[in-house]
């Protein structure tokens, strides 16, 4: 009775579906969502198979054919090629309009300054400054041509500006003597000693050569950011990675399961894979966006390209000045020094005063300069281009997390057991890797050969290097590109060779006073390039006298 009893219950229990009843695929149902990614239905098979022509997807009984699988593994590249444009999109553009900005900033306040000088110096110096423009012409195209990139030692083209100037200036105010060639070399040799201008050359060649060092190191730095995201977004994938990516988002089709998004741990560790050389990119990359950091110290200081350009038609025209008040002394002292020079043959009043300077430059009112540039538009883009910077920091290890979001491809991290993991709907067991090729010897979805790292991304790696190392030179005030082949501690000399590890002293701007020849120190004593005496003294009025009595 027990044993009749025990049949008739196995015949009452519900019959519980064999594994390939539970995986039954419906075909119909991946047609139409075949249909809805854009693709003929007619590739589709009308019943399951057991998947033994599939590569990608595991072979197992399925939708899907060979020919799907080749759809969906073109459909793939591109997805991943739009993720990663959609993804750095932000970086790409915060790098190019930078660069744009501040480039346009820049070039901008050169050309306003110069405008500003040159309406200055017209209305206050008149004929003599149109006589004489071209010296300062040249100053401004040599300071662009250095910000623009162009071989210019800043150090020397400075020096080279004032003692053109001191040139026009002593023939100006001595145009009643005939100044040759070699009578205006004899002065140059005692540009130092004498200090015709002040203070105001020395503060201002070292002022304009970090200024200038900073701007330009900096807009260089937009410059290689933006080549760097570029390439580095561009970079193609390895068949690997096309094969994990496929594996990811479209096998769950030949399952049916096309409504599952891929679980989270599983998408990262694709992901992991298929970036694993842009993540080697990340500990340089930060290094160049603190470098980038530290510059912008230098574009806010006190002593920044704007705060340095703005005035500087007032600073040069204080130098002036400061040479005509002493304009007989320091006639006298080169006299002393190189020899009284031949009469012209015209006196000052036979020149006339419209060809020379009358005595003393008209005053100037500081109210009337032209405005070189808003005063905060410098502030406002360098507050901008810092937040950015700093969110951009880790942008290349945190892609694979980027590409994982929700909105984005994988399924939320509290859906881990309604997802799809690969083979099928249920929780990803295998861990997450840590990021970088090295990392990925064991990566379980992506092959990865760690013995070969992408070149395209080394030499990118290389380029910030060398960038970062210019940006922390200019944050010192010291230009690699230019380092003085005559003294190694000077900051800006010009092709002398020096590496990208020459350091310079913080104050290596201010050179040496120049080297008189023996010769020539043996026949002109030193004493008469010093403070005039009781007897200098008598002579300085004598020569007032004079002056007077020409005029």
């Amino acid at each position: 009775m027990s044993a009749v009893f025990a049949v008739l219950c196995a015949l009452l229990v519900p019959r519980v579906p064999v594994a390939a009843d539970l995986h039954a695929v419906n075909c119909s149902q991946v047609k139409d969502a075949f249909t809805d990614l854009g693709y003929s239905p007619a590739n589709v098979p009308s019943e399951e198979t057991a998947g033994e022509d599939l590569r990608v997807c595991a072979p197992q009984r399925s939708c899907c054919n060979a020919e799907m699988e080749e759809t969906f593994g073109q459909r793939s590249s591109r997805d991943f090629e739009k993720l990663m444009d959609d993804t750095s999109e932000e970086l790409r553009e915060t790098f190019m309009t930078g660069h744009k900005r501040f480039d346009d900033f820049f070039l901008e306040l050169l050309d306003n300054t110069e405008r500003s000088l040159n309406e200055m110096f017209l209305r206050t110096y008149g004929k003599p400054y149109l006589q004489n423009a071209e010296v300062f012409q040249g100053l401004f195209a040599e300071l662009k041509r250095y910000y623009t990139g162009g071989n210019v030692n800043l150090e020397e083209m400075l020096n080279d500006f004032w003692m053109r100037l001191l040139e026009r200036m002593f023939q100006l105010l001595n145009s009643q003597y005939l100044i040759t060639e070699d009578y205006l070399e004899c002065i140059s040799k005692y540009m130092e000693q004498l200090k015709p201008f002040g203070d105001v050359p020395k503060k201002l060649k070292s002022q304009v050569t970090r200024a200038f060092i900073a701007a330009r190191t900096f807009v260089q730095g937009l410059m290689v950011g933006r080549e760097v995201a570029n390439r580095v977004s561009k970079v193609t994938m390895s068949s690997a990675c096309v094969s994990g990516f496929t594996k990811m988002l479209y096998c769950s089709y030949c399952q049916g399961l096309f409504t599952l998004k891929p679980c989270n741990n599983y998408c990262l560790n694709v992901m992991k894979g298929c970036l694993a050389n842009q993540a080697d990119l990340d500990p340089e990359w930060s290094k160049y966006i603190d470098a980038m950091l530290l510059v912008t110290e230098r574009l806010e200081g006190p002593f920044n390209i704007e705060t340095v350009m703005e005035p500087i038609d007032v600073k040069i025209s204080e130098a002036i000045m400061n040479m005509q008040e002493n304009s007989m002394q320091l006639s006298y002292q080169v006299f002393q020094g190189c020899g009284q020079p031949k009469p012209s043959g015209m006196s000052r009043s036979t020149r006339g005063v419209s060809d020379t300077f009358s005595g003393r430059f008209s005053p100037y009112n500081p109210e009337e300069l032209p405005t070189a540039a808003a005063a905060t538009r410098l502030d406002r883009l360098v507050t901008d281009i810092k937040e950015k910077l700093k969110k951009f920091r880790k942008f290349w290890s945190s892609l694979p997390e980027a590409f994982c979001l929700e909105e984005h491809v994988a399924a939320a991290e509290s859906a881990e057991d309604d997802c799809w993991n690969g083979h099928d709907k249920g929780r990803y067991v295998p861990e997450v890797l840590k990021d970088g090729l090295t990392n990925q010897v064991n990566n379980p979805e992506v092959g990865v050969d760690v013995s070969r790292p992408d070149t395209l991304i080394r030499q990118q790696i290389m380029a910030l290097r060398v960038m970062t190392n210019k940006l922390k030179n200019a944050y010192d005030g010291n230009d690699i590109y230019f380092q003085d082949s005559n003294d190694e501690s000077s900051g800006s000399g010009s092709g002398s060779g020096c590496t990208e590890m020459c350091t310079t002293e913080s104050d290596s701007f201010i050179t040496e006073a120049p080297v008189q020849e023996k010769e020539k120190t043996d026949e002109i004593s030193s004493a008469s390039i010093i403070q005039p005496n009781l007897l200098l003294l008598l002579l300085v009025f004598t020569a007032l006298a004079l002056k007077e009595h020409w005029r």
